[in-house]
């Protein structure tokens, strides 16, 4: 297997590995325990086993049980996840596992998936919800004190205080802007980091602020007193990010998203497979169409990126599409009538099939070359790391084709491979110079943006961010990494030479200068402000769209979200 993180033992081709990951329980030997030659002949995978059965829990730990799966040869293994990341593997005479360091009170997915001696991975058992035990801390931590501001401008406020103390840890301070005596949360810090930086205000207003401390129980403690008054300046805005403006709702998994000529926003609900069209001028929206043949995963998986080649547009409407389907993920184009404003299902064509599905690790993002020769697709790993090294399949990479489906004769393996050794890819944009920039999800130590070469090995799943075995030569290093639980990062986009990422979990915007080949500057912005967010795309006033990612992430179940889209000026 070879999954990236702490304590782990690797033999590439070796007799056996072994693990420790994450407090969970792991014992797993390789296909090289099977007679020579059987691996190779066999391509069947697992079925996929029973769904998991609590055994016990506690607050910072789950064990679970399950029934076993078949195989045609046998099942030497299974992995064990929750909500998309390894927690746990053991033997296939196994049907136990513990997975640890988890956190109090706090909800999880868990699932189960088998593997052979050949490397061929099951489909996902069905997932049990856990909610780990509440910690018997009880005790919140002191309130903020010293509550300031540090700088201040028409559009932010920077505040800093005298960290709190707690009994156990303080994990992160919550900013609320208080009116009328409502407290409405604005910003956070996470970790024990005693500021925060406020974006995109009002010039010229007056904020009513206060900071709580939080600890890994969810704990809270009492508002930092007196409430703090700071009032912006005037004038127009002198900071890197100004205002923000709603410009639409959905009640879906907000994924793939493209401007049209005239100004108006395509975007794909990825649980519920249609194709939303959006005026952000007014916020009327319409489906336009159902996607045929997309399904989900229980899971991430369904309908995600979407693209339109800014070359030909005007003149074919292809709407490039990429979306899960029973059997893999896949690419396809469909015609969109623009003046019936509708989705003509009976246009679609196949560009690329056969990309393996899993419940998590789909990829989906779609990009299309500035000079729209070429469309490059990120996909994930289908949950199998072995898939990431193996430059004959397409999962676990970036891929490129032409438009038409057809594989360029350039491309580095003869196939639709450009790049390899990836996780979970999320996020493509284009630079100025016409380079390819890369957004990866890590397992547990580093989300990763890498610059992408033609043939490149990003040295998934033996080096995770810089951690592992990143030194191993051949391997190309990322350009900036993020903590996951600061990151878990999706959509990227690049306006003006200057990158802007993405993040779910870490619930917040990263800024990053392109310099020559480096990313500087580094700022974060709206760090808790909107929730989760997924994708970002260049407005044509040279703005951005911001779609934010809340609720339902995790589950297939169509609207059942509460995501906004946004405007966000740029300074």
């Amino acid at each position: 297997m070879g999954v990236r993180t702490r304590g782990l033992a690797t033999v590439m081709g070796g007799a056996a590995i072994v693990l420790t990951l994450l407090g969970g329980t792991v014992a797993y030997s390789s296909a090289a325990d099977s007679p020579p030659g059987a691996a190779a002949r066999d391509t069947t995978p697992p079925t996929p086993p029973g769904t998991p059965k609590l055994v016990s829990d506690t607050a910072t730990s789950v064990t679970i049980s399950w029934t076993k799966s078949t195989d045609n040869v046998g099942v030497t293994g299974y992995d064990i996840y929750h909500d998309g990341q390894l927690c746990a593997q053991v033997k296939g005479s196994i049907l136990k596992a513990t997975c640890g360091n988890l956190s109090p009170s706090t909800n999880y997915g868990f699932y189960v998936n088998a593997r052979d001696a050949a490397g061929n991975v099951s489909q996902p058992s069905g997932t049990l919800p856990v909610t780990t035990q509440p910690s018997n801390d009880q005790t919140p931590p002191t309130a903020p004190t010293g509550v300031h501001a540090t700088s201040v401008s028409s559009t932010s406020i920077a505040l800093a205080w005298k960290a709190s103390t707690d009994n156990v840890g303080v994990t992160g301070y919550t900013v609320y802007s208080v009116v009328n005596g409502t407290a409405t949360r604005i910003g956070a810090s996470s970790g024990a980091t005693p500021s925060a930086q406020l974006s995109a205000l009002s010039p010229s207003t007056t904020y009513h602020l206060q900071v709580t401390a939080s600890d890994a129980n969810k704990n809270e403690s009492t508002p930092s007193t007196p409430v703090l008054d700071v009032t912006t300046s005037g004038g127009g805005c002198t900071q890197p990010v100004c205002a923000v403006t709603q410009v639409g709702k959905d009640d879906d998994v907000v994924w793939g998203l493209v401007t049209l000529p005239d100004g108006t926003i395509l975007f794909n609900e990825r649980d519920a497979h249609d194709i939303v069209h959006l005026d952000p001028r007014t916020g009327a929206k319409k489906s336009i169409g159902v996607v045929p043949n997309a399904q989900s995963t229980d899971g991430e998986g369904g309908l995600t990126g979407l693209e339109i080649n800014p070359a030909s547009f005007a003149a074919d409407h292809w709407l490039y599409i990429m979306h899960t389907s029973p059997s893999d993920n896949r690419i396809v184009r469909i015609q969109y009538d623009p003046a019936a404003d509708t989705l003509l299902t009976g246009t679609e064509q196949v560009l690329l099939s056969g990309i393996q599905r899993n419940k998590f690790h789909n990829g989906g993002r779609l990009r299309f070359s500035p000079d729209g020769q070429y469309l490059f697709a990120g996909t994930g790993d289908a949950q199998n790391g072995a898939n990431a090294q193996n430059t004959s399949s397409p999962n676990g990479k970036v891929l490129r084709i032409k438009p038409d489906g057809s594989i360029p004769s350039d491309n580095p393996f003869h196939n639709a491979v450009w790049s390899y050794g990836h996780r979970n890819v999320q996020g493509l944009a284009f630079d100025s110079q016409g380079r390819l920039w890369e957004q990866e999800f890590g397992n547990s130590i580093m989300d990763e943006t890498n610059l992408i070469t033609k043939g490149g090995n990003y040295g998934w799943p033996s080096c995770e961010g810089t951690s592992g075995t990143c030194g191993t030569a051949g391997f190309i290093a990322p350009k900036h990494t993020y903590p996951v639980a600061q990151g878990s990062c999706s959509g990227i986009t690049i306006i003006r030479d200057v990158l802007y990422v993405a993040c779910q979990r870490g619930t917040r915007l990263y800024r990053e200068v392109i310099s020559g080949s480096s990313l500087t500057n580094v700022q974060q912005f709206f760090s808790g402000t909107y929730g989760r967010l997924r994708t970002v795309e260049p407005a044509p006033d040279g703005g951005m769209w911001l779609a934010t990612s809340n609720g339902g992430d995790k589950d297939s179940i169509p609207h059942n979200s509460n995501n906004q889209i946004f405007h966000v000026a740029l300074g």
